[in-house]
């Protein structure tokens, strides 16, 4: 009698049993880690001496017949010690089932997608002669990436014992997959943990009735397959037939991918539901389903009670008490009950008294109090006034006040000037502080004016504006002499042969006829390139190629001019005594993107018998991408 398998446990010396995952029916299926391949598996246990053995692994032999990407691969079967285990890839992602009852049904286009993803897997595997016999919800996954998955191909149906399978089961099957994805309720021969699809005197509503807002070709095609009265009109019956309806509904399916990557469940966010596998469930092969609806009919056992779905649990409500703070209202004084404060008023509550109005403003000043007079000197006013010691008005200019002649307000003046009265002077116009700024103007007027004289007198002198001596210019030049002579740096080199360069090229040419044009003196000649589809560089075919130049003997380089066909061209020069075979390993002298008249002076002059001129990007023409270089001259340096 074979030993119970627990976690842990190594088997066929080579899985390790790692989670159980669901036991039922006799069986057991575990999450394991290959050791010999260092990978998850998922390995189906159940007893060697079990009447379902020989079906399972004759299913799993004729699983692992069938390859296609979206079927996840029987990868062993065997029987060791008392055990008879199959081993299959490992998916992670989340079963169709589980998707419905955590976020509701697909989007037209994803269920369509999904669907014809599982029946291209399944027109490949019924073409080579297998039937998966279980295609329910549970059996279709989608994994991380987006992708979809078949899972349990022949071996679920096995481990259910549910007899002979055949094609036609999975073409219901397959519609009552797209029935699903669009109503949340399955109607396919196969059990399933999602709820069943209404019918209507035996027969499926269609998913417009349950669901508004269904398409109409995936409403027809659901019914047409569930409902075969009239199966064959489009060629639905088979999954070839139900794959190329839905690519054509679905068309470019760029996004959906990503789109049920969003409906992922997280691992223990929702609790995965799996059916019960039955002990001795066999079906008669010889019973057809001429309907091809599933059978609603209650059952009982563990997989009744799997189609139920589960209904959430109402929390009871608090239990008539005497003491309102037993059921939850706060008291604040311990020797009052009274909690008529919480109650609602009988009646509206009264408006909030209107504002009150604001007072009007006064049209005209308020006549002063107490004989004060309506107008006052200002703070200063009466200071001025007490130091004042002539009278303004006398007949000798600087007399005092005491010998000033009476007014003619009739007020005389005695030695009391406390007596003098005054009239305050007019208010001046005159903003305060304006003279202030009057001044600062003037002021930085003259500074300016007087750095302008300095400035102009140290230029007039030859010197810098600072009145120091200029610094001689050091700079290279490459001007004309006076006597019409060029520079003898400046020189062209004569005698010039030039190659191309292609290391990356298949055999390594690029128009190797037409590379002396570029130093035959014409510019209407020249050395061009291939034209390419996409510039050079990472995303290119070739990260660059371009021509050597060879001077015969090293000589000094100091400038290059190039004169090119389109603009811009990336321009790489390098230098060496040595013939290249490539440029990978030398360091450039000059890095330019050259325009179609291009001079290229070294900032130090080189030395070398070979001169590259590498191309690192092609300017753009009709068709892609291609570089001209018409003529090349090299100066001494």
């Amino acid at each position: 009698m074979p030993h119970t398998l627990r976690p842990g446990d190594l088997l066929a010396e080579r899985y390790r049993l790692i989670d159980l995952l669901s036991e039922s029916g006799g069986g057991r299926f575990w999450r394991a880690l290959d050791q010999v391949l260092e990978r998850h598996v998922a390995v189906h246990v159940i007893a060697a001496g079990d009447p379902r053995a020989p079906d399972l692994m004759a299913a799993a032999r004729r699983s692992a017949t069938v390859m296609d990407q979206r079927i996840l691969r029987v990868l062993d079967v065997d029987t060791c010690e008392g055990h008879c285990y199959v081993v299959n890839e490992w998916g992670s992602g989340t079963s169709l089932d589980i998707m419905l009852a955590a976020g509701g049904v697909l989007s037209s286009r994803a269920a369509a997608w999904v669907v014809a993803e599982t029946s291209t897997a399944m027109a490949t595997a019924h073409a080579a002669g297998v039937v998966h016999g279980r295609l329910n919800p549970e059996n279709v996954l989608v994994d991380r990436a987006g992708a979809v998955r078949v899972i349990g191909l022949c071996v679920d149906a096995a481990l259910h014992g549910t007899g002979a399978a055949r094609a036609d089961d999975d073409v219901t099957d397959l519609a009552g997959l797209l029935y699903a994805a669009l109503t949340g309720r399955w109607a396919g021969v196969s059990t399933s943990v999602v709820p069943p699809a209404p019918q209507e005197h035996g027969r499926v509503l269609r998913p417009r009735q349950v669901r508004a807002g269904v398409p109409r070709p995936l409403d027809s095609l659901c019914d047409e397959v569930l409902n075969p009265y009239a199966r064959d009109a489009r060629g639905l019956g088979s999954a070839r037939g139900i794959s190329e309806s839905l690519v054509e509904f679905v068309g470019d399916p760029a996004g959906l991918a990503d789109a049920l990557v969003g409906r992922l469940v997280a691992r223990g966010s929702e609790a995965v539901v799996l059916s019960a596998v039955p002990e001795f469930g066999f079906r008669d092969p010889d019973s057809t389903d001429t309907t091809g609806t599933t059978d609603t009919t209650d059952t009982t056992g563990e997989t009744a009670g799997a189609l139920t779905p589960a209904q959430p649990l109402t929390p009871a409500g608090p239990e008539s008490v005497e003491q309102p703070t037993q059921a939850g209202l706060p008291i604040f004084d311990d020797e009052l009950d009274d909690v008529s404060w919480l109650e609602a008023p009988a009646g509206p509550s009264a408006p909030p008294p209107p504002f009150e109005e604001p007072p009007a403003r006064p049209l005209f000043a308020p006549e002063p109090s107490g004989g004060e007079p309506v107008r006052r000197p200002r703070p200063g006013a009466a200071a001025s006034t007490e130091s004042q010691s002539f009278w303004p008005w006398g007949h000798d200019t600087g007399s005092s006040l005491d010998s000033g002649p009476p007014t003619a307000l009739g007020s005389g003046f005695g030695s009391e000037r406390g007596a003098v009265i005054t009239t305050p002077a007019p208010p001046s116009d005159e903003v305060p502080g304006r003279n202030a700024f009057r001044v600062a103007a003037a002021l930085l007027a003259a500074m300016l004016l007087l750095v302008a004289v300095v400035v102009a007198f140290n230029l007039g002198r030859g010197k810098t504006p600072l009145g120091a001596d200029p610094e001689p210019d050091t700079s290279p030049s490459t001007s004309r002499s006076p006597g019409g002579g060029a520079d003898p740096a400046a020189n062209p080199i004569s005698g010039l042969v030039v190659t191309d360069l292609d290391p990356q090229g298949d055999p390594p040419i690029e128009n190797p006829e037409l590379a002396p044009l570029a130093v035959d003196g014409d510019p209407a000649t020249g050395w061009r390139t291939s034209t390419y589809v996409q510039d050079l560089g990472p995303g290119g075919l070739k990260s660059g190629l371009g021509l050597v130049v060879d001077l015969g003997s090293s000589q000094s380089v100091g400038e290059v001019d190039l004169q090119l066909i389109g603009e811009p061209t990336g321009i790489e020069l390098f230098v060496t005594d040595t013939l290249p075979t490539k440029v990978v390993g030398l360091e450039p002298v000059a890095e330019v993107s050259a325009s179609a008249s291009e001079e290229i002076p070294l900032e130090t002059p080189a030395t070398g018998r070979y001169v590259v001129v590498w191309l690192t990007s092609l300017p753009a023409v009709d068709g892609g991408f291609r570089g001209e270089i018409s003529e090349i001259v090299v100066r001494g340096g």
